[in-house]
């Protein structure tokens, strides 16, 4: 197999450097040029149709999502984000990178994400699709991880996110604020932590989380004990306001469902 063309995107040179550094342990990783700016990602790209694209996320102007519009789908390279923060998981998701790795990259995280790349089947360069969602692994401080085939269960009022290679971590439901949904993926969301499972939001909802949890949009659940107020906005949507200031969309199908259990959670 060819040898992959590679970019690099990120602001910071000295980021681009040290991925450079740790990548140049890999045969099948040819870097063909960096970039400091979505502008001058975009023209390289155009110059040279890499396979293979690590993307920061946040830059000045232009962010790493804002160039992943500019793709064209049936030609879009493999998008792997290199970023020092983690709540960006779930738009990960959404625009289908094929991995997402936290600064500072680990050298085996680097390893399991180029591994990914080289088993997919286009990987010589036929880009004829957007990727598909596979195996997107966080690891860092305050994220915790769990991949394809793993489990969740319900034990003593916690959580169980459990991957078979990892401890188990037990979350306790009352410390859960929200729950964002992206595919088969969930980002469950605490006052300090973000932890990914693999997960249906159907499935949480119905089978797993206790009462006080509520759907408010196609992609969200919501903890009851955690909303502070309701904001009306128009065509009978809300946004929710949650304990530490967070707003979360309420769609007008779930809204009245919302409203009413609000009114007997107090009264509860």
């Amino acid at each position: 197999m060819q040898p992959l063309k590679t970019l690099l995107v990120d602001d910071e040179y000295s980021a681009i450097e040290g991925l450079a550094i740790r990548l140049a342990a890999f045969p099948q990783i040819s870097i063909i040029g960096h970039a400091c700016s979505v502008d001058d990602a975009m023209a390289l790209i155009s110059a040279s149709a890499p396979d293979l694209i690590f993307l920061d996320i946040e830059m000045p102007g232009k962010s790493g999502f804002e160039l992943i519009k500019q793709l064209q789908p049936e030609s879009c390279p493999a998008i792997i984000f290199v970023t020092a923060f983690h709540q960006y998981a779930v738009e990960a998701f959404e625009v289908r990178a094929l991995d997402y790795l936290l600064k500072p990259v680990k050298k085996e995280r680097l390893a399991e994400a180029i591994a990914r790349v080289s088993s997919r089947p286009d990987s010589s360069g036929n880009k004829h699709h957007m990727l598909e969602v596979r195996d997107i692994v966080l690891n860092g401080p305050g994220v915790r991880q769990t991949e394809p085939g793993s489990g969740y269960r319900i034990e003593q009022e916690k959580l169980v996110i459990q991957d078979g290679h990892h401890p188990a971590q037990l979350l306790p439901y009352a410390d859960i604020l929200w729950i964002d949904a992206a595919g088969d993926y969930m980002c469950v969301h605490t006052q300090a932590d973000t932890f990914v499972m693999r997960a249906r939001l159907k499935s949480l909802i119905n089978d797993v989380l206790p009462d006080g949890f509520l759907r408010i949009h196609k992609s969200t659940i919501v903890n009851l004990q955690h909303v502070a107020k309701l904001e009306p906005l128009i065509n009978s949507e809300y946004n929710l306001i949650l304990g530490n200031n967070k707003s979360l969309k309420v769609s007008r199908t779930y809204s009245r469902q919302l409203k009413e259990s609000l009114s007997g959670h107090k009264a509860g």
